[in-house]
């Protein structure tokens, strides 16, 4: 799932249809429309029950997907990788890392090779690989996919592209975990411009970019820069998503800890409190 909404995971979706060819009768080309149909109903379903927590009706409606994508395509078609890739980041999301990892590298492979190595599709491919590696510890895998990722998004898209942030601030979590913070806040900045600059300064994944930029200012003991930002990503939250939605809770827990570590422990539970009260994932 390309993306998004966290740091960066997004259920992979090709949208764009795909002429069939050697039809001799409308009857089957007709049967082929309705297929195709189909199987971007279930897709979009996928997307629709992973982003509300409902994991197994997800796990359905993507392996339904993948039985579809493959009677009516080869099993090296781009539309079975993106059946792959989304029932990977299901198998992610339930903590079946090793499984994951196999629909993972079953996608790449299959769009490498129908598509080249330097296909936007192989970067979303990536971009899903390595945040696996970077939650399961292999961060020097993480780090060399994702860099391969943003080359190729860059290159396609352009540096100041949406997708283009999605791997600056995969890449800048990376850097953060490995103690790298002045690469990390370089990265976190430049996610945080093109965001802004592509959705304004009231968008859900603006408030995304502020949470990286905080969280680092947090975990380096710069609690004057770092509550601000968490403060705005909340407020942008609640106000384009509802004080109810899942995605805030991440900012909550985070807001709670800083205040813990400042020894500020009544706003430290207050906050605890409220992430306790949302969903337990951010999607």
């Amino acid at each position: 799932m390309k993306s998004t909404n966290n740091p960066a995971i997004l259920l992979a979706i090709v949208l764009s249809l795909f002429c069939l060819t050697g039809c001799k009768n409308q009857k089957v080309i007709k049967a082929s429309e309705a297929e195709e149909k189909y199987w971007n109903t279930l897709s979009s379903n996928v997307v629709i029950s992973y982003k509300q927590g409902r994991l197994d009706e997800a796990f359905k409606f993507a392996d339904e997907a993948l039985t579809v994508a493959k009677h009516i395509y080869s099993n090296n078609h781009p539309k079975v990788a993106s059946s792959l890739n989304n029932l990977g980041e299901i198998y992610r999301a339930k903590g079946n890392y090793t499984q994951a990892e196999s629909f993972y590298k079953q996608a790449l492979s299959i769009d490498e090779k129908a598509l080249g190595k330097n296909h936007i599709n192989v970067a979303g491919d990536l971009n899903n690989l390595a945040v696996l590696y970077r939650v399961i510890g292999k961060l020097q895998e993480a780090e060399t996919l994702n860099k391969r990722a943003l080359k190729i998004r860059e290159k396609i898209l352009g540096k100041e592209h949406p997708e283009v942030a999605i791997s600056l601030s995969n890449l800048g979590i990376i850097y953060r975990v490995q103690g790298k913070s002045n690469e990390a806040e370089s990265l976190f900045r430049r996610a945080l411009l093109i965001r802004e600059k592509a959705f304004g300064k009231e968008h859900p994944d603006v408030a995304i970019s502020l949470n990286n930029l905080a969280e680092l200012y947090s975990t380096e003991g710069k609690y004057s820069q770092a509550e601000p930002l968490f403060k705005r990503s909340v407020a942008i939250l609640e106000k384009t998503l509802g004080k109810d939605h899942p995605n805030i809770t991440a900012v909550m827990k985070n807001l709670s800890l800083m205040y813990k570590n400042m020894d500020k422990n009544d706003l430290a539970q207050a906050f605890d409190k409220s992430a306790k009260a949302g969903k337990k994932t951010l999607k």
